[in-house]
């Protein structure tokens, strides 16, 4: 493992424990308070499907069945997951992609990454150059920029 990795691994690792990354399910209402109108239109639609089905002669024994799906799907929506982020999902397209996002790509790195990369006496002078040639050109890097960086080499 180089410098640069080990760093940005470091980094990495900083950034779960300090988000609470944890890949564990947490209650939050947060659906409710971003998508008041979502939320208000399932309900409504629940409560017209729910009329409709006790007034029907077929659907009435049914009944339960809308009910018990209805909790079950509704519980998704109160329950938030963050995502640990793993310095190996850098560049990495599969299925974790729709978990994770690309969030290589859109997170930018802390100064202090950067800071520490350039004060190094591990990371090669070449390296260095790049890195500070690519700050010039971009300003905030993401993790993805730091990532080519550990490639080059």
């Amino acid at each position: 493992m180089t410098e640069i990795q080990r760093l940005l691994t470091n980094t990495i690792d900083e950034l779960n424990v300090q988000e609470k990354r944890d890949n564990r399910p947490r209650f939050s209402i947060s659906f409710i308070r971003n998508h008041p109108g979502l939320f208000l239109g399932m309900y409504a639609a629940f409560l017209a499907t729910l009329i409709v089905m006790l007034r029907s002669e077929t659907l009435a024994d049914s009944v339960w069945l809308l009910l018990v799906l209805f909790v079950l799907l509704n519980g998704f929506f109160f329950f938030d997951v963050y995502p640990r982020y793993h310095y190996d999902d850098i560049d990495v397209l599969d299925l974790r992609v729709c978990y994770n996002g690309e969030w290589y790509n859109t997170r930018f790195v802390p100064s202090e990454l950067i800071d520490r990369i350039l004060q190094s006496p591990d990371v090669a002078e070449q390296q260095k150059s790049q890195l500070q040639k690519m700050v010039a050109t971009k300003g905030e890097l993401s993790f993805y920029d730091i990532y080519t960086l550990t490639r080059a080499s």
